[in-house]
């Protein structure tokens, strides 16, 4: 076997492999850094090399097994996010519900602060934005002490929960594309599953909307049916449980915000991240047409850099453009690349 060293990057260390569980153990147990890689062998093994750690792959015999709807050539199994991504354009129902509950203590939150933990599990996103210094210094003003977590779950379940429900309805048109999109994958025996950071009542919401517009996924699952939300990957496995799609190399996540995308990296999938409609350009549909050219482009730039940089392998405007990036992806998977574990 040939072992190839560690490469630094950016102080860290890249390894390359596909196994999410082994990557963490790894990270925990020798605290490096993992960075985004393809890989084309079977399998790897890590030894430590004069203080550093090696990671190697070498071949090993294949074992035939019969895996119904493994799809082990191609993709089987697209896993899409909600908000941002197949409804609500600019992603658009979380942001509100976020500032007027921190506007009920008398705490000032913007735009752009709302938008910045997007794609978490609501109650982790409201914590990352008490967490904030600008966030926290206004919260010890008013009461003068710091936040604690009963005050993150009172403001939660007192204040966000409602607004996030009675603001879904209007928010939960979805993308322009879509269902040619998803005609596109049936036709492809491709599988479709989601994933979001809505809580169970707001999901509910959201698969209800959607099914009446005719978008019905064969599995969804949300934050509240996992022990931890993205950028855990349970979710995912959860969806690849459901429709029997596995391994994780046959299976693609599209999202739009980089917890959607540590997602899929963590889980040993395709990253696919979304620029056009969703949170890191954060328009509506009339404020994107009434930009000049020059700037839809600097935009959109900014986005995939940020999408690209958490790891995405690919970026597109819209789910409009992902039958015809299929192509590449099957490529790949038949050319034995693999997606690699994030951190």
């Amino acid at each position: 076997m040939a072992v190839l060293p560690a490469c630094s990057l950016s102080g860290g260390v890249a390894l390359f492999f596909c196994c999410a569980p082994l990557c963490r153990t790894i990270q925990t147990k020798f605290r490096l850094n993992v960075r985004v890689g393809f890989f084309s062998q079977s399998a790897c093994r890590v030894r430590r090399v004069g203080g550093t750690l090696s990671v190697g792959f070498f071949q090993k015999r294949r074992v035939v097994m019969n895996q119904t709807k493994t799809n082990r050539d191609s993709v089987g199994l697209v896993v899409f996010d909600w908000a941002g991504t197949t409804v609500d354009f600019g992603c658009f129902a979380p942001v509100a519900p976020f500032i007027e509950a921190f506007r009920s203590m008398g705490i000032e939150v913007t735009h752009e602060q709302a938008r910045r933990p997007m794609g978490l599990h609501k109650l982790d996103h409201l914590r990352a934005l008490f967490e904030m210094p600008e966030i926290r210094q206004q919260w010890h003003r008013k009461f003068g002490r710091d936040f604690n977590e009963d005050d993150v779950v009172q403001l939660f379940d007192k204040e966000f929960i409602p607004r996030q429900l009675a603001c879904i309805p209007e928010h939960s048109r979805l993308i322009d594309g879509l269902t040619d999109c998803v005609a596109a994958l049936r036709q492809r025996g491709i599988r479709i599953g989601t994933t979001t950071g809505y809580f169970a009542e707001a999901a509910e919401l959201v698969y209800q909307s959607a099914a009446r517009q005719g978008y019905s996924p064969d599995a969804n699952f949300h934050a509240s049916d996992v022990p931890e939300g993205r950028p855990a990957p349970w979710m995912i496995y959860r969806n690849m449980e459901a429709t029997n799609v596995y391994p994780p190399w046959a299976v693609v996540k599209v999202g739009d915000t980089v917890p959607d995308i540590l997602e899929a990296t963590n889980a040993g999938c395709w990253a696919v991240g979304v620029t056009k409609t969703g949170s890191e350009v954060g328009l509506t549909p009339q404020e994107w047409q009434a930009l000049s050219a020059d700037e839809q482009q600097r935009r959109l730039a900014a986005a995939e850099e940020k999408l690209r940089s958490a790891g995405a392998h690919w970026v597109i405007e819209s789910v409009a453009d992902l039958p015809q990036l299929l192509d590449t992806i099957d490529a790949n998977i038949r050319q034995g690349n693999r997606p690699c574990v994030v951190s």
